[in-house]
């Protein structure tokens, strides 16, 4: 294994690692108020709901089937009746799905981002980042899925890119298997681990600010605006 490869798929991984947990526990005690998407929704809100509505759900979407394909075992989907050949073909299908619904989603927040004045006003440095690497990332992400997969030759990342991501969090990375895989793999297994360095320093982090004390309830706890008088 050259040293380059070293880095890329084992010192850049754990480093994103150590940056994604540190960051988040530096950004929460010293940036609290931070802690924002910074919406834009009062700004313009039509072309956000299409959007944002459309990128997040195909997010969601390719995010499960990174899941799925990743850190499941294929023996796993073989055990419960799903075939390897039946996986490819699911996941070719449903990814081509939830890739284009990211692209055009992602495509009609950029675009309303650089439309509106006021809404490109508020984009900073990092954001014009975190941007350019979710994008790239969707692009590469739909080249692997149809390019590849789909109308391509096809290729197994259950037996390279996913061995050597599950070998991560067990402290056993075999990078060997991820430098065999296609160009177009690797440049995406990378950009990813940038983006997870990146992420708790951008408006990310407003994934993890779930309001979970409202699910269940009825309604929801507004402050009045003006003092109640007690008598």
């Amino acid at each position: 294994m050259t040293p380059g490869g070293l880095l890329l798929w084992v010192v850049l991984p754990y480093a994103s690692m150590v940056l994604f947990v540190a960051g988040h526990v530096w950004r929460y005690r010293h940036d609290k108020f931070g802690w924002t998407s910074r919406s834009t929704q009062l700004l313009e809100g039509r072309w956000l709901a299409w959007g944002s509505n459309l990128f997040h759900w195909g997010l969601l979407a390719a995010v499960g089937g990174h899941v799925l394909g990743l850190l499941v075992p294929s023996q796993l989907t073989q055990d419960v009746g799903l075939s390897e050949g039946g996986y490819h073909v699911l996941a070719a299908a449903a990814g081509a799905v939830a890739g284009l619904a990211c692209v055009a989603g992602f495509a009609i927040l950029m675009a309303r981002r650089a439309y509106f004045p006021r809404v490109r006003r508020t984009t900073s440095r990092t954001d014009i980042a975190t941007y350019t690497l979710l994008a790239a990332m969707i692009v590469l992400g739909l080249v692997e899925t149809i390019g590849v997969n789909a109308i391509g030759p096809g290729y197994n990342y259950r037996d390279t890119v996913a061995l050597w991501f599950r070998g991560l969090f067990t402290f056993s990375p075999s990078p060997q298997l991820m430098a065999s895989a296609p160009v177009v793999y690797q440049v995406h297994a990378a950009l990813a681990w940038l983006l997870f360095a990146l992420w708790p320093f951008s408006r990310l982090v407003h994934a993890w600010s779930i309001p979970l004390q409202y699910l269940g309830r009825p309604y929801i706890l507004y402050r009045s605006r003006y003092p109640v008088v007690r008598r």
